[in-house]
C-alpha cells in the first residue's frame, strides 16, 4: 500500500509516515553501525579538541611564547567551535546532516595536518581556528542525526550510549598524547590526529541522509527510497520481518504515547494511496499525521530559522535549554580548568599528584554520563536535570561552606559534584533535539552548543578572576555552586519532559 503527497496536507500525511515506519522499527546491527561510524567521527573530534592542552608546552619552547600568546593559541579554538556551532545548525537544516558531519571532518583532518606544518604561531592560529569551526559544526549536527534515526522508545539510552564516545575521546586522547608528544614531538601528534579526516569518505559511502530531513525539505522521493533502503537493512540485521506500522489519523486529537513509545493511533480501514509532489509514493500502508500533544498553532507551524526558535512553544524551550547549556559548561570547565592549579598552588602538590587528583574527578564524570545513559528512559529528562544539576550545586556549596581546607576534601567533594554535572551536561546532547522539529533541529542544537561554548569560555574566566585576584577557594567552590543551582531551578520549573515521546509530538 502506498500514501499519496500532494501539497500541502497530504505532504504532512508522506512526513508523519516516514516517522510512523520509523517508529516500528526495532533496534538493531543496522542503527548500532551507524552510531559506531558517526560516533567514531566524534570520538576524532574530541581527541583534536584535547590535543592543544599537550602540544602546548613545546610550542611555548619552541617559539618563545609569552602568557599572552600561549593565551590567544588555546582560547582561539573555542571561538571558532562557537561560530561553527552557530553556523552548522542553519547549513544542516538547509543541505543535509550527513554532507555537513562529512565536511566537518574532512575539514578538521586537513586542518590537522596543516598543523603539523605551521612554521610560527601565526598560521597556527588561523589553523586551530578553522579546526575550531569543524569541531563545534560536527558535533550538535551528529547529536540531531542520531536522534532522528532512532524510535522514540528507549531513545535516552541509545543516544547517550552514543555520546559517550566524546568522553571517551577526551580520556583517550590525553593518554595518547601523554606519550606521543614527548616520545615524538607534536608535529607527529597533529599528523597522526589528521588520518581519520579519511572518514568523511566512509562517512558519505555508508551513512545515509536523514529520511526525515529529506521529507521536511520536499524531497519525497528520496526520503522514500532511503526509508526503504533503512527497512530492508533493519529487516535483513533482525531476520525477521517488520513489525506493521501502526496507522495513525489526520482527524481528531491528539493520541496519547503508548508503553512501547510510539504513538497509539485510531485505526483506519485501509491505507489510501497518493502521489507526492514530486512524484514520489510512500509505502507506509496507513493514512497518517503524528499529532501532536498540543497541535501547532498556524506561527508555529511555519516558524523557521532563528527566528523561529523564538516563535511560541519554542521560545520557552530556546530559553530553557540555553540556561542548561550555559550553566552546566561553565561549571564543568569553571572545574576542571583549574582544579590542577588549585591542587599546585592552593595546596602544595606536585605537578603529578595535581594532574591525578584531577584524573580523578573526570573519571567519575565519565561514570556520571554512563549512569545518566542507563537511567534517563526511566525517570525522565527534567528530573535528571534537576536532580544532577541541583545535586551538583548542593555538593559544591556544601564543600565551600565547609572550606575545602584540604586537598582530599576536594577531590572528594568535586568528583561527587563531577558525577552530576557530567550527567547533567551529557543528556542536552539527547534532550536538545527532541526539543525542535526537523526544519529546525540542527539549528536548535547548534544555539546549544553555541552557548556551551560561551559558558567553557566565561566559567573559567570567572574563577580566574575570583581566584587569581586572591579570593578564597571556598569562594570559587559556592560562586559555581550557585550558577550549577540556577540551572537546576530552569530545569525543574520550566523544563518539559520528551521521554518516550516521538519527535514528531513533542515539536510539531
Amino acid at each position: 500500500m502506498s500514501l499519496d503527497a500532494s501539497p500541502g496536507r497530504d505532504a504532512d500525511a508522506l512526513r508523519a509516515g516516514i516517522a510512523a515506519r520509523f517508529e516500528r522499527l526495532p533496534l538493531s546491527r543496522w542503527h548500532v553501525t551507524v552510531r559506531i561510524v558517526i560516533g567514531v567521527v566524534t570520538f576524532f573530534e574530541a581527541f583534536d579538541q584535547l590535543l592543544i592542552a599537550y602540544a602546548m608546552p613545546e610550542l611555548r619552547q619552541e617559539w618563545h611564547l609569552t602568557d599572552g600568546d600561549a593565551t590567544a593559541v588555546l582560547t582561539i579554538g573555542s571561538l571558532g567551535m562557537l561560530i561553527g556551532a552557530l553556523f552548522s545548525g542553519r547549513m544542516a537544516d538547509r543541505i543535509g546532516r550527513v554532507k555537513v558531519i562529512a565536511i566537518c571532518i574532512g575539514v578538521s583532518g586537513l586542518s590537522s595536518l596543516a598543523l603539523a606544518m605551521s612554521p610560527s604561531p601565526s598560521p597556527f592560529m588561523l589553523l586551530r581556528f578553522v579546526q575550531g569551526l569543524a569541531i563545534g559544526g560536527e558535533v550538535p549536527v551528529a547529536a540531531t542525526f542520531i536522534s532522528e534515526i532512532t524510535r522514540s522508545f528507549k531513545r535516552g539510552r541509545f543516544v547517550l550510549l552514543y555520546e559517550l564516545v566524546f568522553p571517551a575521546g577526551l580520556t583517550i586522547g590525553a593518554v595518547a598524547a601523554a606519550w606521543i608528544v614527548p616520545a615524538l614531538g607534536w608535529r607527529w601528534m597533529y599528523a597522526m590526529a589528521a588520518v581519520p579526516g579519511l572518514l568523511c569518505i566512509l562517512v558519505q559511502r555508508t551513512v545515509p541522509e536523514s529520511p526525515r530531513w529529506l521529507a521536511d525539505r520536499g524531497r519525497m522521493r528520496e526520503a522514500e527510497a532511503t526509508m526503504d533502503l533503512i527497512e530492508a537493512k533493519v529487516a535483513a540485521a533482525t531476520g525477521a520481518p517488520l513489525p506493521p506500522v501502526a496507522p495513525v489519523t489526520t482527524d481528531g486529537p491528539a493520541s496519547p504515547v503508548s508503553t512501547a513509545g510510539t504513538a497509539s493511533t485510531s485505526r483506519t480501514p485501509g491505507a489510501h494511496a497518493t502521489t507526492g509532489a514530486d512524484g514520489a509514493h510512500a509505502t507506509i500502508g496507513a493514512t497518517a499525521t503524528v499529532r501532536a500533544a498540543v497541535p501547532a498553532t498556524p506561527a508555529e507551524a511555519a516558524a523557521t530559522g532563528v527566528k523561529g526558535l523564538f516563535t511560541g512553544r519554542y521560545r520557552r524551550r530556546t530559553l530553557v535549554i540555553g540556561a542548561l547549556w550555559f550553566t552546566g559548561y561553565f561549571v564543568n570547565y569553571g572545574i576542571t580548568s583549574w582544579l590542577p592549579t588549585i591542587y599546585g598552588k592552593q595546596y602544595g602538590l606536585s605537578l603529578s599528584d595535581a594532574l591525578m587528583y584531577s584524573t580523578v574527578t573526570s573519571v567519575a564524570g565519565f561514570f556520571g554520563c554512563l549512569l545518566v545513559a542507563l537511567t534517563v528512559d526511566l525517570i525522565g529528562r527534567r528530573k535528571v536535570f534537576a536532580f544532577f544539576l541541583g545535586g551538583a550545586a548542593a555538593l559544591l556549596i556544601v564543600l565551600g561552606v565547609l572550606g575545602a581546607r584540604t586537598p582530599v576534601q576536594v577531590l572528594v567533594w568535586t568528583s561527587l559534584a563531577a558525577v552530576c554535572f557530567f550527567g547533567s551536561n551529557i543528556c542536552l546532547y539527547l534532550y536538545t533535539p527532541e526539543l525542535y522539529p526537523t526544519r529546525m533541529r540542527a539549528l536548535g542544537c547548534s544555539i546549544g552548543g553555541a552557548l556551551n561554548r560561551l559558558g567553557v569560555i566565561l566559567g573559567p574566566v570567572l574563577v580566574g578572576a575570583i581566584y587569581a585576584g586572591g579570593g578564597q577557594v571556598s569562594v570559587v567552590f559556592m560562586t559555581l555552586g550557585g550558577v550549577a543551582l540556577v540551572g537546576a531551578l530552569a530545569a525543574a520549573f520550566f523544563a518539559e519532559e520528551t521521554t518516550n515521546r516521538p519527535l514528531e509530538e513533542v515539536s510539531p
